[in-house]
């Protein structure tokens, strides 16, 4: 009876913990005390506080030049690779120059001339301004609750299944072209709603609340963009990086490129890269930026330095660093950096002067945020970041965080030869080059240092820019003040809003550096799309179902017209061939883009054997 009820009681614990797996975001502790809060009243005051989303952007590929304007910022600088982008962050990629951005496994690859906004990034939406240019949209899978918009001076496109999607609006003309390569979308404006289906395109004329003219027809021959972009997804279908980790893990298409994968005694599968610098260690060769709503975020400087550093740990085997992926779930919750901070506090003083000193995590370590969180939030990014059990996460935060007691826990890198970066604090706070400004703290000094979850180090301005400087490659002035037409409803800006990223009440940053998130919203499209439905079964958007963003709340994102009703049969013949008011492009043999060569990789995948 003893060895049944043992079973049955690992099977309960086995199966909360395969809930929490499946759903890492779905959970939350309103009532919970918020990780790294110095007082139990500022503790209850914070719970409330919507947690950071569990997944950014991330500027992985430029050709030319590439500029970037941060959320609450006024000038442009040059665009710096593997900076995390959130929402209200643009990018502009100037003339003869593209661009490549990842979320998760979603691409979006921007031609010459071609500007974007961030309208809204969480965990469930993606919604994106396109005021001028080209963008290829490549959608690798579509969860029931996941929403990718497309917002255009004159419409505004969803795509509702996987598949692959180009729009391009006209600099001078209120025009916009959408191609729908492979896939499923829709298309509102002017009153009207339409599907596009694989191999369609559609020329969209007419002022934002107008009513639209349509030209629909086939895909037009491939240009230099979408062969590049094709080129780009070929690769990834190849990557083997995929056998190991999820796609949604953002950045996982580099590794191959710069690293193989081995399996290690002990943590099983893991990642090295092939070529690094001499006296390389995990955070050393890159600078802090400050990024909200988290506040401090490490920025790599190899092009393959996104996943390594956001997610899983680092650990040293033999005398070689390994990245340790966490399990391989559908999508693990991004962190800024998964370190802990040596000296605690404004950082520490030191015979080599006031520095700032940090070491990696490793393996079965928890992570500790030092930016206000839920409690949920802080099993979550432990349990899908790296091997370690719901009862050793509240272990050490009950350790950190309640009892403010860090000499219990034990941190393997800490004590590694060479495994600790100092820098001075000029040089951490205006976002230099760490690697050539390494400080030499004796090992002695060191040992004696405090370890802490959270670091009181309050941003500059250079904090937030990052290594980008003043660029004279702008946008014109015309494109960021073009409004689009959006569907979801953004939440209102908020002039002044303190981010997230300051984990004390006195330390809040000013208001250029508040760049906060607000709460997800749920969908708020006029219908609920089954991706697995048949097209012709789809019901259209109904009248006034439309829903209005609140008064403010973007002033470049403007209401849609409420859709006018149709019914089961007019759908049909809709999605079948052009309505009346539109034209049919002359005949021409179709060319459809080729196929993959093979299907996408499931979410999840298991590791080679």
């Amino acid at each position: 009876m003893k060895v049944l009820k043992h079973l049955w009681t690992m099977a309960v614990v086995i199966a909360g913990l395969a809930c929490m797996l499946q759903s890492p975001l779905g959970l939350r502790a309103q009532d919970a005390p918020a990780a790294g809060n110095s007082q139990g009243s500022q503790d209850a005051q914070n719970a409330d506080l919507p947690d950071p989303p569990s997944r950014v952007a991330r500027l992985n590929y430029m050709q030319g030049s590439v500029s970037f304007q941060p959320n609450g910022e006024n000038g442009w600088v040059t665009a710096m690779l593997n900076r995390p982008l959130v929402t209200g962050d643009n990018l502009w990629a100037d003339g003869d120059s593209r661009a490549e951005v990842h979320i998760g496994s979603t691409a979006l690859r921007l031609g010459p001339k071609t500007g974007i906004t961030l309208l809204e990034l969480n965990d469930t939406a993606t919604q994106i301004r396109l005021a001028q240019g080209s963008l290829i949209v490549k959608v690798r899978h579509v969860d029931d609750e996941d929403s990718y918009e497309i917002d255009t001076p004159n419409i505004a496109f969803v795509a509702v299944q996987p598949g692959e999607y180009r729009i391009d609006v006209d600099a001078n003309d209120n025009r916009t072209d959408v191609t729908v390569w492979h896939g499923r979308g829709r298309v509102t404006g002017g009153g009207n709603s339409r599907a596009m289906m694989a191999n369609q395109h559609a020329s969209f004329t007419g002022a934002q609340g107008d009513h639209l003219e349509s030209d629909l027809g086939q895909t037009p021959a491939q240009g230099d963009l979408d062969s590049w972009a094709l080129d780009r997804d070929q690769t990834e279908e190849r990557s083997d990086s995929a056998n190991y980790i999820s796609r949604d893990v953002t950045g996982y298409e580099d590794l191959d490129q710069y690293g193989i994968w081995s399996n290690v005694a002990g943590y099983g599968p893991c990642w090295q890269p092939t070529i690094v610098v001499a006296g390389w260690a995990p955070y050393r060769f890159g600078r802090w930026t400050w990024v909200g709503p988290w506040g401090w975020t490490w920025v790599e400087d190899e092009p393959w330095g996104f996943a390594p550093f956001h997610y899983g740990r680092w650990a040293l085997a033999g005398s070689n660093w390994v990245w340790v992926p966490g399990p391989n779930v559908a999508r693990p919750v991004y962190a800024p950096a998964l370190v802990a901070w040596v000296g605690g506090g404004p950082g520490f003083h030191s015979s080599a002067g006031l520095g700032v000193g940090w070491f990696p995590l490793a393996p079965g370590e928890v992570f500790i945020p030092g930016y206000r969180v839920s409690r949920t939030y802080v099993n979550n990014v432990n349990i899908t970041n790296t091997s370690v059990n719901v009862a050793r996460v509240s272990n050490v935060y009950e350790a950190v965080v309640v009892n403010r007691n860090v000499n219990n826990v034990t941190y393997a890198n800490r004590n590694v030869n060479g495994g600790v970066t100092v820098v001075s604090h000029s040089t951490f706070v205006n976002a230099r080059p760490v690697g050539r400004n390494v400080v030499s703290v004796p090992a002695k000094e060191l040992a004696s240092l405090p370890v802490s979850h959270a670091l009181a180090v309050e941003p500059a301005r250079s904090s937030v820019l990052g290594s980008g400087r003043p660029v004279a490659n702008q946008p014109p002035a015309a494109m960021m003040s073009r409004p689009v037409v959006a569907l979801r409803t953004l939440a209102p800006l908020k002039s002044g809003q303190a981010g997230a990223g300051s984990n004390q009440a006195k330390t809040q940053p000013r208001v250029w550096e508040a760049q906060g998130s607000p709460e997800p919203e749920k969908r708020a499209y006029p219908e609920t799309e089954n991706r697995n439905e048949q097209p012709s079964a789809r019901r259209p958007m109904q009248q006034g179902a439309q829903p209005h963003p609140q008064q403010g709340s973007h002033p470049l994102a403007r209401p849609a017209a409420p859709v006018q009703e149709t019914n089961d049969q007019q759908q049909k013949e809709q999605e079948r061939k052009p309505s009346n008011s539109q034209s049919q492009k002359p005949a021409s043999p179709p060319q459809p883009r080729p196929q993959n060569p093979r299907p996408p990789l499931p979410r999840e995948s298991a590791p080679k054997k």
